[in-house]
């Protein structure tokens, strides 16, 4: 807003009319002047001379308001905020009856002093916008000018030691009225800034590189929106819908791109090529295009170069940004939890600098909380808890499926105006079994359409002919093609490359100084005699090469990591530098150079190297070598054995980390998957983790590993058998191994319309999740015969509405509304046996006090009022209770009291304390026997609560640095039997909690 109009908007004249109506007249009798006056005897809405009454002072204030909106210019908030705005001036207003202190006080005590006082004597306002809350306490000073001004007018105000305040406060009103109409407003810098910080992320990172594309002459850089490929995440481990809710567990699947809507903390893996760093570009243009976040992408390979990691003042400079942000402006964005900070890159730091960027990360986190954070890393770069214990969900970038790979060639040869070449490489892929396994990823994907076409129709197969073809192409047909004149030949233009390549993979970093790379280049040069200084053959490798590119000014990397890791393990096979490699081979950071070595390297040299990868055992090292002879065409067949022989001694896998570890050899496992016979449960769930891993690069031999387990009677592995069908033909999947699962607690996940058509292969499920937008009537359709299902778990359901569509399913007992956030009408439930009931955030939840039958409700909504009974079935037995972040923060836990059949709750983790006397609540249910706490205990006020008796089961989440909050605990609850550790999947000593509560039983529960 500009300075003049804010001014106008607070002048004189719309407050001082305001201000006399607030106070009772001045007449005979009106003012005592042996004793103080105390404001509270001289507002007009209190005492016996009471002439305004609570609901007038609201109709000042909007009046006000509703003037100053009015005024002319821009409006000092939005329009939908006036009511909250009017409200909340009126709350501070009638506050002054509250204030226990005479008018000479308030004149002695300033306009601002005043003004804080009623501030914090009047509830805070809830929602504001910054605007909003900006114009808010303007006015209250603004009124608390005019008070004081109208105190001194009064003709009991007859202090002579104040005469010369009284002019002075004249002259100050007339100085505050010159302020505000000269200063610009708090906030406007910002906002003027973000308008131009905003398009300039969106323009930087709306366009990606196609590889292969400028072959004709074409761009090689194609907008985002267009060329963009929506690719699927998966969660590294299962979660449930509701923790305490039995046979829920499923592996959640879910677009890349929509990774942080359920989710404010975010660590993606992904593999070489897999679309890590285009989802960051992704997130980052959608966020600057939406406005509602403020969007950091901060290369941890850049940021690591300058040695120290920035602080949030460094942001943007130390990305290389162009704009200068107002001083204080990223501290002011994170503190207002507007920002999505996105890291990318851990995998391509050095390890020991990972230590303290975890550091510096935690430290962000801690220090703003109630931002997004996403940070991507290779899969094996860091342990798979390395961020668990602060919250952060961990997703993998899954492998391109078919539909996928599909998408990617057709728009590939769109944007290559190739379209000749479309159909047949897509009839290759689905035919040559080595080549599909090749393009799981956008990388490889992008390099096999740019050869089919540039060999026209003709593939290499393997992985190391492809690459040995892609470099060919890029270094030398590229230029003839495009009629230059080779300056660098393709042997001198390897040489230098694979020397800059194996110079980075030393250091363990992907950016280098350019006068670093001129250096190296430098020593080379009389070797391969080419002509030219330095400086023109550094410059001809970027403009051609194709491999090389300056992200900075004075800095070069490789086009992609992979093209690095390559050109190093080749110059480290040449130079007979396979010791080097073997040194590394503890370091996550040389996996893939260590198997393009063995690729590239000789067959007695792939002796030498297979051997001593053996020698260490080490698992992981073994695994290793398991996944080199995949690249290993020629070799001894006795060593070949050898590393079969120890491998099958990590088979079968025990754990979910061995299973993916496993997993990461390739499709070559699938042959030395043991089972079911002579495993045990958590042996067989590992194996079919292993198997559906590899169903995407080999889905006939994975679907044959399943197809063994389908009449297990675990249900850990039917459940990983239903979660995991949309990796494979979904038909074939549904009728080969889903139609054969025991029901008995096991949920089918179907999260496209796809697996709703093929429900009518199978018979009816009983518990059904569906994720996406679907009509009651079609989810009815797909499922045939309603009254089978007895609980229904519906997801992100944009379509939903009204409930009166589920009335068909008679015999349910469950529904559990996830992200519906449209829903209305709960009381028609009462037509439907349901006692369980999950929701939240629906946009109307008043029916539920309807819903007397219910005895399992959970909720994350929420609630106004303040108080859990004017919301929840007043009559209903309830015997289970899940409260959510949003409800708690609304009402806590004020009346919870009126069920006194609760045995068991579960509250979700909190961002701000939990106070104390929510507990006294707890205290008053007699049944209760079992609590479930979601969180940190930090947020549980636990110093507050009191003994609870009668609770024997806890179940929490494992906790950092919390000790002597888990002691308070363990004083609390005396009676405790058994506590249960939640460790998703995480091995956590139970040695301390065992310490702490010494006459429980301590469990862990690895979902």
């Amino acid at each position: 807003m500009e300075p003049a109009v804010l001014g106008g908007k607070l002048a004189s004249s719309l407050i001082a009319p305001l201000v006399k109506r607030l106070f009772v007249a001045d007449g005979p009798g009106a003012g005592l002047v042996d004793k103080p006056v105390r404001l509270k005897d001289l507002v007009s809405f209190r005492g016996e001379k009471r002439v305004l009454g609570e609901k007038d002072v609201r109709r000042l204030a909007e009046h006000f308001v509703q003037q100053a909106m009015d005024s002319p210019g821009e409006r000092p908030f939005r329009s939908a905020e006036q009511t909250a705005v009017a409200d909340a001036l009126a709350r501070r207003l009638l506050a002054l009856g509250d204030l226990d202190m005479d008018d000479v006080q308030a004149v002695r005590l300033g306009h601002r002093e005043l003004a804080k006082k009623l501030h914090y004597q009047a509830p805070a306002p809830d929602g504001l916008s910054t605007d909003a809350c900006y114009f808010l306490d303007s006015a209250t000073e603004w009124a608390c000018l005019q008070i004081l001004e109208f105190f001194t007018r009064r003709s009991t105000f007859v202090a002579r030691t104040l005469v010369e305040q009284t002019r002075a406060q004249a002259e100050l009103i007339a100085r505050v009225d010159e302020l505000i109409a000269r200063s610009p407003r708090p906030g406007s810098q910002d906002r003027t800034f973000e308008r131009r910080y905003l398009p300039y992320v969106a323009e930087r990172h709306n366009h990606i590189t196609i590889y292969g594309i400028d072959l004709r002459d074409s761009p090689d850089r194609w907008p985002l929106e267009v060329a963009y490929l929506s690719l699927e995440a998966t969660a590294t481990q299962e979660r449930r819908l509701q923790d305490e809710h039995p046979g829920t567990a499923f592996t959640v699947q879910l677009p890349a791109e929509e990774a942080l809507l359920t989710h404010d903390r975010v660590l993606l893996r992904g593999d070489a090529g897999s679309g890590k760093t285009t989802l960051v570009q992704w997130l980052a243009v959608t966020a600057a295009g939406d406005g509602d976040r403020i969007p950091y992408v901060l290369p941890l390979r850049t940021l690591i170069r300058t040695g120290q990691l920035p602080s949030p003042a460094a942001f943007l400079s130390s990305t290389g940004c162009p704009h200068t942000p107002p001083e204080g402006w990223t501290e002011r964005v994170l503190t207002a939890g507007r920002a999505l900070v996105l890291v990318d890159g851990l995998d391509e730091i050095p390890s020991a600098d990972r230590h303290r960027t975890r550091d510096w990360l935690l430290d962000l986190i801690r220090a703003f909380p109630g931002n997004r954070w996403l940070l991507t890393s290779r899969p094996t770069a860091v342990r798979s808890d390395w961020l668990a214990s602060e919250g952060f969900r961990e997703l993998t970038l899954a492998p391109m499926r078919r539909p996928e790979v599909k998408t990617f060639v057709e728009r590939w040869h769109t944007a290559a105006q190739a379209p000749e070449y479309e159909a047949p490489l897509l009839d290759s892929l689905r035919t040559k079994r080595d080549l599909a396994r090749l393009a799981t990823n956008p990388l490889m994907c992008g390099l096999i359409c740019a050869l089919h076409r540039e060999r026209r129709g003709y593939l290499p197969t393997g992985r190391k002919e492809l690459y040995d073809a892609a470099l060919t192409m890029l270094l030398a047909r590229r230029d003839r093609e495009r009629g230059m004149d080779l300056e660098l030949g393709e042997e001198a233009q390897m040489e230098l490359l694979q020397r800059l390549a194996y110079a980075l993979v030393l250091s363990g970093r992907t950016e280098m100084d350019v006068e670093t790379a001129e250096g190296i280049v430098e020593r080379c040069l009389p070797t391969i005699a080419v002509p030219g200084d330095v400086t023109t053959v550094v410059r001809a490798l970027l403009l051609r090469s194709g491999l090389l590119r300056q992200p900075a000014e004075g800095v070069l990397d490789f086009v992609h990591r992979t093209f690095q890791d390559y050109l190093g393990a080749r110059y480290a096979v040449e130079e007979g530098h396979l010791d080097v490699l073997l040194s590394r081979a503890d370091d996550s950071q040389w996996e893939d150079v260590i198997r393009m070595a063995v690729a590239y390297a000789r067959p007695r040299e792939r002796v030498v190297v297979l051997r001593q990868l053996l020698a260490r055992e080490d698992p992981r090292l073994t695994l290793l070598a398991l996944a080199c002879l995949e690249h290993a065409t020629a070799l001894d067949p006795g060593v070949r054995t050898e590393v079969e022989t120890r491998a099958a001694a990590l088979i079968p896998p025990r754990t979910r980390e061995d299973a993916h570890e496993l997993a990461g050899a390739g499709p070559l496992v699938l042959e030395l998957l043991p089972g079911p016979e002579g495993l045990t449960d958590e042996e067989a769930r590992a194996v079919t983790i292993t198997a559906s891993v590899l169903g995407a690069e080999e889905p006939d031999g994975a679907l044959a590993v399943l197809r063994r387990f389908r009449d297990h009677p675990s249900l850990d592995v039917r459940r990983q058998l239903a979660g995991t069908w949309d990796r494979f033909d979904m038909r074939e999947y549904a009728v080969e191994v889903l139609d054969h699962l025991p029901r008995d607690d096991l949920f089918v996940v179907c999260t496209s319309p796809e697996h709703l058509r093929a429900l009518r292969l199978m018979r009816p499920w009983h518990k059904l999740t569906i994720y996406g937008s679907s009509t009651p009537g079609e989810i009815v359709d797909a499922v045939g015969d309603p009254d089978a299902v007895d609980v229904l778990s519906l997801e992100r359901n944009e379509m939903l509405g009204t409930l009166d569509g589920l009335l068909a399913f008679r015999s349910l007992t469950g529904l559990w509304l996830r992200d519906c956030f449209d829903v209305r009408g709960l009381g028609l439930l009462t037509e439907l046996p349901v006692t369980d009931l999950t929701f939240n955030n629906i946009v109307d939840p008043s029916g539920l006090r309807a819903l007397r039958g219910l005895t399992r409700l959970s909720l994350d909504q929420p609630l106004p009022g303040g108080h859990l009974a004017e919301h929840l079935p007043p009559d209903a037995s309830l015997e289970y209770l899940y409260l959510g972040r949003d409800t708690l923060t609304s009402v806590g836990l004020r009346g919870l009291e009126q069920w006194p059949t609760l045995t068991t709750l579960s509250l979700d983790r909190l961002d701000a304390p939990l106070s104390a006397g929510n507990w006294q609540y707890v205290k008053r249910l007699p049944a209760l026997r079992n609590l479930v706490l979601n969180g940190s205990l930090d947020g549980y006020a636990v110093n507050g609560m009191p003994e609870l008796p009668a609770v024997e089961s806890l179940r929490l989440p494992t906790q950092g640095g919390v000790r002597d909050h888990l002691r308070t605990l363990a004083t609390r609850l005396p009676n405790l039997r058994t506590v249960t550790i939640k460790t998703y999947g995480r091995k956590v000593p139970l040695g301390l909690y065992a310490d702490i509560f010494p006459m429980a039983e301590v469990t862990d529960d690895r979902l």
